[in-house]
């Protein structure tokens, strides 16, 4: 396997991908960036984290999409920069908390269109997923202790914000096969499962680079 390994997680509400990203860093001995991921553009930004949690994995319907990408060009000295609403000073920042980190050291980031702010890098593996409605819904139920109907409300919702945010900031779609090198079905591999399965796949991936 290479020196340098990262694994960025898309995930479906209620699919265990923080749990997958979090148990496959431990078996390789590495990293996890999920909310951590925020205090750490917080500090390097500084903006206040609370920002950051409240607009996390949020979209935008005001400014131009190519102003923003312009302007993390320029650097967040500029004064277009300055002016611009504060999520987009959120994505840069994060984009930026991102690709630090794939650059320092070997870990698995979850969320946050982490596999669009490391495109092309050949080290890096990036992964999505998804997971059978029933399944979601249960585990859903048991993590936040709410009944059927509120555990699917949170997953439409859930769901909807996280592809909202990942198709404007991103030029791929969100779960689209297209966007990443491997999706997978948690409920129909389990959570161990689909950790072996990107295990495997990593070990493949790496021998043909």
């Amino acid at each position: 396997m290479s020196e340098k390994l990262v694994i960025t997680i898309g995930r479906r509400s209620g699919s265990g991908g923080h749990q997958i990203g979090q148990m496959l860093a431990k078996e390789l001995g590495i990293k996890c960036y999920d909310q951590e991921l925020l205090a750490i553009a917080a500090k390097e930004s500084g903006l206040c984290e609370e920002l950051f949690e409240n607009h996390d994995e949020k979209p935008s319907n005001s400014f131009l999409y190519s102003l923003v990408m312009d302007t993390y060009s320029l650097g967040y000295t500029s004064s277009a920069y300055m002016d611009m609403p504060i999520n987009h000073k959120i994505f840069l920042a994060q984009f930026d908390a991102i690709k630090k980190l794939a650059k320092e050291e070997s870990c698995i980031i979850v969320g946050r269109c982490a596999d669009y702010a490391l495109d092309g890098l050949k080290y890096v593996t990036t992964v999505f997923v998804g997971a059978d409605e029933d399944f979601r819904i249960k585990r859903i139920m048991e993590m936040h202790d709410t009944n059927y109907d509120k555990a699917k409300e949170f997953m439409i919702k859930t769901d909807k914000r996280r592809s909202s945010y990942y198709n404007y900031y991103s030029n791929k779609k969100w779960g689209d096969s297209k966007s990443y090198d491997l999706c997978l079905n948690s409920a129909r591999l389990g959570i161990k499962g689909s950790v072996e399965l990107i295990k495997s796949f990593v070990k493949i991936k790496d021998s043909y680079n």
